[in-house]
């Protein structure tokens, strides 16, 4: 990362708490620590890849970010400005300047609208523009994902997944973003579409200078798309690196399990490759370890792991990691 980079959003200490119950899944009554004091930076037209397994908060973290949840503490910065402080009026301004792609192009359209009304609907919230006006910008961002201007007047029921989430991204780039939360957007694709949308999302980033917060399971891709990233665990950011360093020198004993997971298309080079293999699941978010959160799991965990919290700190040039372990 060039050190002459502006930083557009700033999150720092970010925490999402859910009530909890008796009669709820989790069966403690304590608040389920979806995010729990989490931080990093994302820079102008940049892309930060965040990774982990089902349940570790990377959705509830990308949704919070852009207040579709209300933090339950911290602050999230976007160009200099904390959201958490603002009113309904100035936040709705804001919210102009940052948009997302939902995981499923299924439920997240609308199947008794039309493609038009689907993607204008942005502009008819946030601005006055006439019918003609509107039409017309509605018509450019459909050639602008790759699907024919015409297919203004059709139904989501009548377009493939990939198409779908092509109109999702449309809709996403209505009101000209700056910031884009890809929550997991090539998940629920074929493997050649999701090659296609990724594609798409470069093309569009370098095109309008868009930056992206890149939720996603698919490692590989991930690693394609992405130019830093953040791997999360119960809540917590655990480590935070360049993508090639994240790979190729990863620190943190659960990173460095997620991975030796990641599939080697060289059926000799994948005989050698060492598979660290994590027994149990991921513990009760309502009812988190004492001490380090990847203690239940950690194949070199020491007492201190047991009691003590790790602090999460750079080490290295840009290289944050929270473990007691590594120096």
């Amino acid at each position: 990362m060039k050190a002459d980079m502006k930083k557009l959003v700033e999150v720092r200490n970010l925490k999402k708490y859910f009530p909890g119950s008796e009669s709820s899944f989790f069966h403690t009554g304590n608040d389920v620590k979806a995010v729990d004091d989490v931080s990093f930076d994302i820079y102008e037209q940049e892309t930060l890849g965040l990774v982990g397994e089902t349940g570790c908060g990377k959705t509830t973290v990308g949704r919070t970010m852009l207040h579709l949840y209300r933090p339950t503490a911290g602050s999230i910065l976007f160009n200099g400005v904390d959201l958490i402080t603002l009113g309904e009026k100035e936040l709705r301004h804001q919210r102009r300047k940052m948009q997302m792609i939902f995981q499923d192009p299924y439920a997240s359209l609308n199947p008794r609208m039309t493609v038009g009304s689907i993607i204008g609907s942005p502009l008819d919230v946030h601005t006055k523009q006439d019918r003609k006006t509107k039409q017309d910008r509605v018509q450019e961002l459909l050639e602008m994902v790759g699907l024919n201007p015409d297919f203004v007047n059709r139904y989501p029921h009548e377009f493939s997944g990939g198409q779908r989430q092509r109109i999702g991204i449309a809709r996403a780039l209505a009101l000209n973003p700056e910031f884009v939360v890809c929550d997991e957007p090539i998940s629920s694709l074929d493997v050649s579409i999701q090659a296609q949308v990724v594609n798409l999302l470069e093309d569009l980033q370098k095109k309008l200078g868009l930056t992206y917060l890149f939720i996603a399971h698919d490692l590989s891709m991930v690693r394609h798309i992405s130019d830093r990233i953040a791997v999360m665990y119960l809540g917590k950011v655990v480590e935070l690196a360049d993508r090639d360093e994240i790979f190729l020198n990863s620190l943190h004993p659960y990173t460095q399990a997620l991975m030796s997971a990641v599939p080697v298309p060289d059926p000799d080079l994948a005989d050698k490759k060492h598979r660290i293999i994590l027994e149990g699941d991921i513990p009760n978010p309502a009812d988190p370890p004492v001490g380090c959160n990847f203690n239940t799991r950690c194949p070199i965990a020491v007492d201190k792991c047991f009691k003590e919290e790790p602090v999460y700190r750079e080490t290295a040039d840009k290289h944050w990691i929270a473990c007691h372990l590594v120096k």
